[in-house]
């Protein structure tokens, strides 16, 4: 395995290494469950730890032990033995059963936020005025944010038209979402994120300012043209996300034929932040 992809399968928390893996297919990120519950427990076994912990959590009926996986993880030895994992939900929920100072934090956390959230249900704009502090916090700038916002209203509208069209599932939304990515960027969702060299972070919270504005350019006429044909079928409704995607596709052809440059950028925030440091 090359260092670097050695180093991005280790995560570090309170100076202890956790194992985790990627899964590319799910998004998902999968964590050794043994490292999470050594570093939170602070125990001497944290091996032995676990067993009981999860002997106990079955007795009670929780679902977490049945949601974790296995899969083959690096051990001291350099050998690959399989290994207890959960995916970032399950070991949140798993914190939960942790009674240890090292875990307080997080408990703390989790009960903050499903508080906020409850919040957000009962007052929506206190969902966007913390996603504005968010945003400003993490170094985002005003004009983006803005935009930023502004897409996140333009994509409600467009998946509460796909509704009323009958586009129920997941599946089918990313099907659409992957109709107009692909018309206006000529690359699919994931393609999009790997070209950004993105994984579990939003695709929108990293683009530039012109790719937001043709997204959105792409989700609106998406919107409009199909309150206007009314689609009554799923393969009706993937017509028209083309043909939204497509109009926002021919901006952007045109802005690179004035340009010269690329309007699909590889840039994620994390590289735009870095090069503003160096300027």
């Amino acid at each position: 395995m090359k260092k670097q992809a050695r180093n991005k399968a280790i995560a570090i928390f309170g100076g202890k290494q956790i194992r985790r893996h990627w899964d590319e297919k799910n998004e998902l990120w999968y964590f050794s469950v043994v490292d999470v519950v050594g570093a939170l427990s602070a125990s001497d076994d944290p091996r032995n730890y676990w067993k009981v912990l999860k002997n106990r959590l079955k007795q009670e009926g929780s679902e977490v032990v049945t949601k974790c996986n296995q899969l083959k993880m690096p051990a001291s030895d350099g050998k690959y033995y399989l290994t207890d994992v959960a995916d970032t939900e399950i070991i949140l929920r798993l914190i939960q059963s942790i009674p240890s100072p090292n875990a307080e934090p997080f408990k703390l956390w989790l009960a903050r936020v499903g508080y906020e959230r409850i919040e957000e249900t009962e007052d929506p704009e206190k969902a966007i005025r913390r996603a504005l502090a968010t945003y400003l916090k993490k170094g985002y700038s005003k004009e983006w944010v803005n935009l930023r916002l502004k897409s996140i209203e333009i994509r409600k509208d467009l998946t509460n038209e796909w509704q009323e069209r009958g586009v129920k599932t997941n599946d089918e939304f990313a099907i659409l979402t992957d109709d107009i990515s692909f018309a206006w960027a000529g690359l699919k969702t994931k393609d999009y994120k790997k070209h950004k060299d993105l994984k579990k972070e939003n695709l929108r919270d990293n683009m530039t300012n012109l790719e937001l504005v043709l997204n959105m350019l792409a989700e609106t006429a998406t919107t409009e043209i199909s309150k206007k044909r009314e689609p009554k079928t799923f393969p009706q409704n993937r017509k028209v996300a083309r043909e939204g995607g497509g109009i926002a596709g021919n901006a952007r052809k045109q802005i690179e034929a004035k340009t010269g440059k690329p309007v699909v950028s590889g840039l994620n925030f994390k590289k735009i932040q870095e090069q503003k440091k160096l300027k």
